[in-house]
């Protein structure tokens, strides 16, 4: 017959299906305080991650549990923001603990104003009177992704990275230009020099770190203008690919050439097709390395204005443009 201390672990199972729990949830599902206590003794059954927040476990913590314990810490409505909210929305491009194996070294939580916890251990509190409205992610609630992508970008201070962080979210669909400004002006000044740098540039077009250094290389160029991450059609309408910087005065397109800023090999094997398709229909097409545009800027600026100057030896093929 399953004792009665069995039943209570498959009935603090079915309960708790992520595995952990508060000190006063357990105490109402009947197991006193001091057995949770004892229990979580070096050696025990259980762990005590956070004050008062237990994991009904001995072994590995998981990523899902340490987001639970921080948002019963967090308490009612607490929703999870910052880095991790980035990582669960699949996003991977810049910093690198979006890449990172294992638990969460933080977990950042939007709280009411009014709620009197502080952050402890792993867990970053941001108090607000402006509380987001969440979204459930994998039974999570997570702060809307511009409201995440802004509160990581405060913290950072490698522009690359932010560009590649907001790059990757509207690429993605995950959010758009508008709604990062607006979450911008919405929120706090403080930490917004870098973003709103970036986020600039973002709105020219610009779609990578790569591209944002490329742009930055050509201001000193003293070339016509060009524009960033147009579609390109040929003269019969046909849409040829999207080209990642483009002269339209003489149909020369400046493609940043490397999978380093691409989100997958498949990604740079379709700029190579499209590279051949702008060929075909007449446009030159002058790539680049990142590398070579972060270490041999003169000479890519060099060899960009040859590329231009030949192309306005012929005459202009009949293609057109439209932003995206």
């Amino acid at each position: 017959m399953t004792s009665s201390r069995a039943r209570t672990r498959l009935d603090l199972r079915a309960r708790f299906p992520h595995g952990v729990a508060s000190a006063r949830q357990l105490e109402a599902c009947g197991v006193p305080q001091r057995t949770t206590y004892h229990r979580c003794r070096p050696g025990g059954p259980w762990q005590r991650p956070l004050p008062g927040i237990i994991v009904l476990s001995s072994g590995h913590v998981t990523d899902d549990q340490v987001v639970m314990a921080a948002l019963l810490l967090g308490g009612p409505d607490a929703v999870v923001s910052g880095m991790e909210a980035c990582r669960r929305y699949g996003l991977r491009r810049g910093p690198a603990a979006l890449r990172r194996a294992g638990p969460p070294p933080e977990v950042e939580l939007i709280l009411p104003h009014g709620r009197q916890v502080r952050g402890v251990g792993f867990v970053h509190v941001e108090r607000t009177h402006r509380m987001p409205e969440p979204r459930l992610h994998g039974g999570f609630p997570l702060a809307p992704p511009e409201r995440a992508l802004l509160a990581v970008a405060r913290r950072l201070h490698d522009y690359r990275e932010i560009a590649e962080l907001f790059s990757e979210a509207v690429q993605r669909g995950l959010t758009t230009v508008g709604a990062l400004w607006t979450e911008m002006e919405l929120g706090s000044r403080r930490g917004t020099a870098n973003p709103r740098a970036v986020l600039r540039e973002v709105s020219e077009g610009v779609r990578s770190a790569a591209e944002l250094d490329a742009k930055k290389l050509l201001a000193r160029a003293g070339l016509p203008p060009a524009v960033w991450n147009v579609e390109v059609f040929d003269a019969r309408g046909r849409l040829l690919g999207v080209a990642d910087c483009w002269f339209d005065d003489v149909a020369l397109a400046w493609e940043i050439d490397s999978t380093e800023w691409h989100l997958s090999p498949a990604d740079h094997d379709r700029t190579v097709r499209r590279a051949a398709a702008f060929g075909a229909a007449g446009a030159i097409v002058f790539p680049s390395k990142p590398g070579d545009v972060r270490r041999a800027g003169a000479a890519v600026i060099a060899q960009l204005r040859a590329a231009h100057a030949h192309a306005a030896t012929r005459p202009r093929p009949a293609l057109t443009i439209r932003p995206r």
